[in-house]
C-alpha cells in the first residue's frame, strides 16, 4: 500500500496525470523518487504513439513536431520549466551566491529566463524535427525516463544549497539506500534498452546525458554551493535537450 501511495504522490507532484487525492504524509514520500522516472516513461510512450499516428495519417512534419514537443509540457504541466527559468535568471545575474539563491526563490521572471526558454524551445524543436530513424526516436523516448533516473539520483546524492524547499524535503523523507538502488537499476535497464536499439548511438547519447549531469553538478556547486529544486528542474530540461540534440546530430552522421 505504501508503494502505491508513493506512486500516486510521484505522479501527482511531477505530472498532470489524474490521480486519487489524499493527505500526503512523510511515509508516503519515502519511495516517491523511485516512480519519478515513470513520468518520463509516459512521455516517451505518448511521443512514440504520436509518431506512429502521424505517420499513418501522413501528418506534416511541422504539426508532428509542434505536438511532439508539446507532449512533455502537457503531461508534466510545465512543472520543471519554472525551475529552468528561475535558474537561468540566477545564473545570468552575475551576482554573489546569496543573491543568486534569493533569485531562485523569487516568483517573478526576468528577461534572461524568457530569452533562454525561447532559445531552448527553438533548439529542441529543430532537433526533434529531424530525429526520423525509428531506433533514434526510441532512444529519445527512453531518454525521458533515463533523464529522470539521473535527476532522481542527483536529488539523493548531490549536496544541497539550503536546508529547506522541495528538493531538500524530497531527499530528507526518502528511504535513501532503497531509492538510490532502485534508481540505479532503472537507469541501467533503460540504458540497456537504448543500447539494444543501437549500440553506438545509444552509448553516445547515454554518455552525453551523463556528461550533462556532471557539468550541472560542477556548475551548481560553483554558483550556488549545491542543488535546489529549481536547479533540478533546470537540469532535467538540459538533459532532455542534450539527448534530443545529440540524437539529431547522430541522425545526420548516420552512425550505428
Amino acid at each position: 500500500m505504501r508503494l502505491i501511495r508513493s506512486f500516486i504522490v510521484a505522479f501527482s507532484m511531477f505530472s498532470r496525470v489524474p490521480m486519487p487525492h489524499f493527505e500526503w504524509k512523510d511515509e508516503d514520500m519515502k519511495y516517491m523518487l523511485c516512480f519519478f522516472p515513470w513520468v518520463g516513461a509516459v512521455i516517451g510512450v505518448c511521443i512514440y504513439l504520436w509518431r506512429m499516428l502521424a505517420t499513418a495519417l501522413e501528418i506534416n512534419n511541422l504539426c508532428y513536431t509542434a505536438i511532439g514537443v508539446a507532449i512533455p509540457i502537457i503531461i508534466t504541466g510545465g512543472f520543471h520549466i519554472d525551475g529552468f527559468m528561475d535558474t537561468s535568471d540566477a545564473l545570468h545575474s552575475f551576482r554573489d551566491r546569496e543573491k543568486k539563491l534569493e533569485i531562485l526563490k523569487d516568483s517573478h521572471i526576468g528577461a534572461f529566463s524568457v530569452i533562454r526558454l525561447a532559445l531552448y524551445g527553438l533548439i529542441f524543436m529543430g532537433a526533434f524535427s529531424v530525429v526520423e530513424r525509428p531506433a533514434l526516436l526510441a532512444i529519445v523516448c527512453a531518454g525521458f525516463f533515463f533523464a529522470r533516473c539521473i535527476s532522481g539520483l542527483g536529488v539523493i546524492i548531490l549536496p544541497k544549497a539550503r536546508d529547506n524547499g522541495l528538493l531538500y524535503n524530497s531527499a530528507r523523507t526518502a528511504e535513501e539506500k532503497t531509492v538510490r538502488t532502485v534508481l540505479i537499476i532503472e537507469a541501467v535497464l533503460c540504458a540497456a534498452f537504448m543500447l539494444w536499439q543501437s549500440a553506438v548511438n545509444g552509448a553516445i547519447i547515454i554518455a552525453a546525458a551523463v556528461c550533462s549531469f556532471l557539468l550541472y553538478y560542477r556548475r551548481c556547486k560553483k554558483e550556488f554551493g549545491g542543488t535546489t529544486g529549481d536547479t533540478a528542474g533546470y537540469f532535467l530540461l538540459i538533459c532532455e535537450e542534450t539527448i534530443v540534440v545529440v540524437a539529431a546530430i547522430l541522425g545526420f552522421l548516420r552512425m550505428g
